[in-house]
């Protein structure tokens, strides 16, 4: 049997539009581990980082990053 534990959702949680794309940046963690980012597209299409960090400010500041150095259309699949 697996353990249940709580799934604790960051403040820094936000919708990011960047001219007339928007994603909505998910920063969560479980049983005390890491926090989780995560991005959904408008098509439900989510980006996960493989690694969790160290506090959910540092999430929030990759995503950010990302956009600023990729384009937000980075983190936006295709349309089924």
């Amino acid at each position: 049997m697996e353990d249940e534990f709580e799934l604790e959702v960051s403040s820094l949680s936000r919708k990011i539009t960047v001219d007339d794309a928007s994603v909505d940046v998910q920063i969560y963690r479980g049983g005390g581990s890491g926090w989780i980012l995560e991005v959904v597209d408008a098509h439900g299409t989510s980006t996960l980082w493989d690694d969790p960090f160290k506090t959910d400010t540092e999430a929030l500041e990759e995503v950010e990053r990302t956009i600023r150095e990729e384009g937000i259309d980075a983190l936006i699949g295709d349309q089924p």
